[in-house]
């Protein structure tokens, strides 16, 4: 082995040391240009090359970004550039635990750019987050809460409360405001405390609830949770509570649709409890609401019709 040829990355580090001396010993005798140059070279060898972030060219470039890449719904139709989002999440508390049920369209403006999203971050067996306004951000922040969750475990030598978790997202969102972040998430687990619900946005507001739905098409579930819910629901009644309200919401909602996902958070942790197409649910409620209206004399079989 004495003979044998030294290998690519050996060569490149005696390389790369040997440049490091010299500009140590050269510092006093180049220009700032020379030892920008140098070091810019260093990192090209090293496949670190700094990176930046560029700018629109334009004068104004923060209210050019304001113009162009709106978030709001209703705001970006006419955009070049249209953000995904569009959904319905909801999420309640009951006697046995806390049911989230949310749909899997994503929208880029009247595009239906995905019917397949999961739209459920799976923070770790204890703790779920939900998905609601742009794609992108909801879930890299929520993977990030992801990482500052096991980090707490690592440290304190036990799991991070849902109270905590939440506070640590919103604490990051804190800081990102007025960044243009379009994020609202509920985060639910399991702790010490028992079942747990809170909702963050990406103004930072954090709320602890009992039963909350968030998305473009959270007005028409909050309709069907608010004549249904209750406490002592049993664990079937309460899936078939979520499954129902995600529907009318995407019967109604076009920014809503696709598969309905619902889990079920116990003191064992979550649980996936089944995924339904919507369409499906649809000719199922109309077969359920026509032989209702024909065992009471009506005529009806739109699931919707009242």
């Amino acid at each position: 082995l004495c003979g044998a040829r030294p290998s690519r990355r050996s060569t490149t580090m005696a390389t790369l040391s040997s440049a490091a001396a010299d500009d140590i010993l050269n510092t006093g005798s180049r220009s700032n240009g020379q030892q920008h140059a140098a070091g810019d070279e260093l990192q090209q060898m090293m496949g670190s090359a700094p990176h930046s972030f560029m700018l629109p060219a334009v004068a104004d470039p923060a209210a050019y970004s304001k113009q162009n890449f709106g978030v709001g719904y209703g705001t970006d139709t006419e955009q070049a550039v249209q953000f995904a989002k569009g959904t319905t999440t909801l999420a309640f508390k009951f006697n046995e635990g806390i049911i989230i049920a949310v749909d899997s369209r994503s929208t880029m403006g009247p595009y239906i750019a995905s019917q397949t999203v999961k739209k459920v971050i799976e923070i770790n067996p204890y703790l779920l987050g939900t998905m609601a306004g742009g794609a992108a951000d909801c879930a890299y922040w929520e993977r990030n809460l992801g990482m500052q969750c096991r980090l707490y475990e690592l440290r304190n030598k036990e799991r991070i409360s849902v109270a905590a978790a939440s506070k640590l997202l919103a604490n990051t969102m804190y800081q990102y405001r007025g960044y243009g972040l379009s994020m609202g998430t509920m985060v639910t687990g399991w702790d010490k405390t028992g079942p747990q619900l809170y909702y963050c946005d990406n103004d930072a507001t954090r709320l602890h609830g009992d039963l909350f739905s968030v998305g473009s098409g959270s007005t028409y579930a909050y309709g069907v949770l608010d004549s249904n819910h209750r406490a002592d629901l049993t664990v079937d009644e309460a899936i078939d509570l979520g499954k129902r309200a995600i529907y009318h919401a995407t019967h109604r909602d076009a920014y809503s649709g696709g598969i309905c996902n619902v889990y079920h958070m116990k003191e064992t942790g979550w649980v996936k409890v089944g995924a339904w197409d919507v369409n499906d649910l649809h000719y199922l409620y109309a077969d359920e609401k026509a032989a209702a209206a024909g065992g009471a004399g009506g005529l009806s079989a739109d699931p919707m019709e009242t």
